[in-house]
């Protein structure tokens, strides 16, 4: 199989975030023992779904990780104009749910195992297939914890998101939250007789249009767009009808901080504002949604030059969106995100991959594995 051929069977797998992924999981460590890896699925609490880990080479020599989500967003958008579970191709483009984001790095990590299992690889290639990352990072943590059981501690992980084949040594990190006030419902004719749950949340929305305002004015990093930190609220919802007192309101919300301060520490006078309500007889319920750190990798790392000799290109300093490269620098491994694709192109109808982006993208794996030989 080619890496089209791969890419095909996975979009295929309709493997959406907070859905079991057994399928998808099942076919990828088929293939793999295949060609001789060793692999290891690792069930996560939910019950329904893995992680994946693989090796060609051997474990207890220090080597490098391609990491990669086995997960897509939803594609229940009417403007697709075909099947998105199912892989077209017109000319260049490859169309179909995930082949940015991020199924064509897998199709190519894939793709270059039979190449990488033919070498005598002194330094291991590892394969390291996350669930659920579109909805919060949430499976990639328990890979992350079995590491030190799975191989000797890697050299480097490079984590597949679509970066357009060029390295990227940075990105904000993130936290989300969702804030929910009960009151008590009632006739809009007697307000004293209910305690209206939206009034109350105007003081939390208050406070976090506060934060994201003085977020603006700093700490700064250039190499950001935009350079400082940042707050929003995404979604609020509650009410029922104009002549009734809405009991519950709900406001999901997320910060996105510059490297050196931490996300969840963003959401903190929110928090602060909305629980103090419990002074006027409301239930308050602070619920975290997601959270991931962000990533900075120093541009003298061995990694990062590594990747600049692979791609041909000097790493950029930095991108706007959030990947898993965040957590396993947390976790002290040096990470760098390179992948094919566009991310501009990814969570929308008609997503695509350029067929020259998969082929570059295993010619720089199979690169890597040369690089790995004895």
């Amino acid at each position: 199989m080619d890496v089209f051929d791969i890419l095909d069977r996975l979009v295929a797998f309709p493997s959406v975030a907070g859905e079991p992924n057994g399928d998808i999981a099942g076919w990828i460590e088929a293939y793999l023992t295949e060609y001789g890896a060793q692999v290891t699925v690792i069930l996560g609490p939910e019950g329904d779904r893995s992680n994946l880990f693989a090796t060609i080479g051997p474990t207890d020599i220090p080597g490098y990780i391609l990491s990669g989500h086995m997960d897509v967003v939803p594609a229940n958008e009417p403007q697709w104009s075909s099947d998105p579970f199912a892989l077209r191709k017109e000319g260049e483009r490859l169309y179909g749910r995930g082949t940015t984001d991020m199924k064509g790095f897998l199709a190519a990590a894939l793709a270059a195992v039979p190449m990488l299992a033919g070498l005598r690889l002194a330094k291991p290639i590892h394969l390291a297939f996350s669930y659920d990352e579109e909805v919060g990072c949430r499976g990639v943590p328990h890979l992350i914890a079995r590491l030190p059981d799975l191989c000797a501690k890697p050299l480097g992980v490079i984590v597949g998101e679509p970066s357009g084949m060029r390295a990227v040594r940075g990105h904000k990190g993130k936290a989300a939250a969702r804030v929910t006030i009960k009151g008590r419902s009632g006739h809009s004719s007697r307000p004293d007789l209910g305690l209206n749950a939206i009034h109350a949340m105007s003081e939390a929305l208050s406070a976090a249009v506060s934060e994201a305002e003085r977020l603006t004015h700093g700490p700064f990093n250039p190499a950001f767009e935009p350079a400082y930190s940042s707050l929003q609220t995404g979604v609020i919802a509650g009410g029922q009808s104009v002549n009734i007192i809405p009991d519950t309101c709900t406001l999901d919300l997320e910060a996105r901080a510059i490297p050196g301060v931490d996300p969840a520490s963003l959401l903190a006078p929110v928090k602060a504002r909305a629980e103090a309500l419990a002074a006027d007889g409301f239930l308050v319920e602070w619920t975290p949604m997601s959270a991931y750190p962000a990533l900075s990798l120093p541009q003298g790392a061995a990694l990062a030059a590594l990747l600049s000799e692979l791609t041909g290109e000097a790493p950029l300093t930095a991108v706007s969106y959030g990947t898993e490269a965040g957590l396993y620098q947390a976790a002290g491994l040096d990470a760098i995100i390179c992948g094919p694709g566009d991310i501009g192109r990814a969570h929308k109808p008609d997503e695509y991959v350029l067929a020259s982006e998969l082929t570059a993208c295993q010619r720089m794996i199979e690169a890597l594995g040369a690089r790995c030989m004895i």
